[in-house]
C-alpha cells in the first residue's frame, strides 16, 4: 500500500515572514525604552528628597520622635542611600573597592552637609525682605529644608511670609488667628510660610502646591492681603 506525504516546505516559507513581523511587533518601541530609562533615573534622581523630606514629615508626624531626631533620622537615611548610590556608579565605572568607599562617604558627608546649609541659608534672592530671611530661622527645620529643596526645582520661588505676631495681623486689617501656625507653637518653632503666586503660571504654581502636598504638608491657596500659597507643617497626630 503506498503511502503519500505533503510537502509543507513552501507553506513554511510563506508564513516564516509573517510570524516574524508578530513577534516584532510585540516588543516595546525605542522610544518607550527611551521613556522608561528616563522615568527610571528621574524616580533615582528624586528618591534621596523624598526620603529626606517626607521621611522626616513621615517621622515627626506620625511616629511622634520630636523635630530634631526626625530630621536626624531622615538625614542619616538620606546621606546612606547617597552612598550607596556614589558606590554604584563608582563600580560601574570601573572603580576599585577604596575608590568606592572614599567615593561613598563623601557623597554621605555632603548630603549632611546641606541639610547644615539648608538649615541657616536662604538667599536674599528668595524672600520678600530682609525681615523675611531673619525670621527663616525661626521656621521648623522640616519646613527650612523643605523650602532649599523648593529652591533647588524653582529657583525664583520667594517666601513672602514666615513668622507673625497678633499685631502683624492687626496691621494687614486682620483679625488674629489664634490657631495660626504662622504662630511660634509649643517646640518654639513657626510651622507655616506663604509662598508669592503672582507673576507666575499657574501650572507652576499648581505643581508646587502638589509637589508640597504629596511630601506631606498642608497646603492652601488663598487670599489674605494678596493672592499667595499657605504651606504648613501640622503637629504631630
Amino acid at each position: 500500500m503506498s503511502q503519500s506525504r505533503i510537502d509543507y516546505s513552501g507553506l513554511r516559507r510563506t508564513l516564516a515572514p509573517v510570524s516574524g513581523r508578530g513577534r516584532r511587533s510585540g516588543r516595546r518601541s525605542p522610544s518607550w525604552r527611551v521613556a522608561r530609562r528616563v522615568g527610571f533615573w528621574t524616580a533615582l534622581a528624586l528618591l534621596p528628597i523624598v526620603l529626606l523630606i517626607r521621611g522626616g514629615v513621615l517621622a515627626y508626624r506620625v511616629w511622634d520622635l520630636g523635630t530634631w531626631p526626625s530630621l536626624a533620622l531622615a538625614a542619616i537615611g538620606t546621606a546612606s542611600l547617597l552612598g550607596l548610590y556614589a558606590r554604584w556608579i563608582s563600580r560601574r565605572f570601573g572603580a576599585g573597592v577604596g575608590s568606592r568607599t572614599r567615593t561613598a562617604r563623601m557623597a554621605f558627608g555632603v548630603a549632611l552637609a546641606y541639610v547644615a546649609y539648608a538649615l541657616v541659608f536662604i538667599a536674599s534672592a528668595n524672600v520678600k525682605s530682609a525681615e523675611v530671611r531673619t525670621e527663616y530661622r525661626s521656621m521648623h527645620p522640616l519646613l527650612r529644608v523643605a523650602s532649599s529643596a523648593l529652591i533647588l526645582v524653582d529657583p525664583e520661588a520667594v517666601v513672602t511670609d514666615a513668622g507673625r505676631t497678633p499685631q502683624d495681623y492687626r496691621r494687614m486689617g486682620l483679625s488674629p488667628v489664634e490657631a495660626s501656625l504662622h504662630f511660634a507653637q509649643e517646640d518654639g518653632y513657626v510651622h507655616a510660610m506663604d509662598l508669592r503666586t503672582e507673576g507666575r503660571s499657574e501650572l507652576r504654581n499648581r505643581g508646587i502646591q502638589l509637589g508640597f502636598w504629596m511630601l506631606g504638608f498642608s497646603t492652601l491657596r488663598h487670599v489674605g492681603t494678596a493672592d499667595h500659597l499657605h504651606v504648613s507643617l501640622r503637629m504631630p497626630r
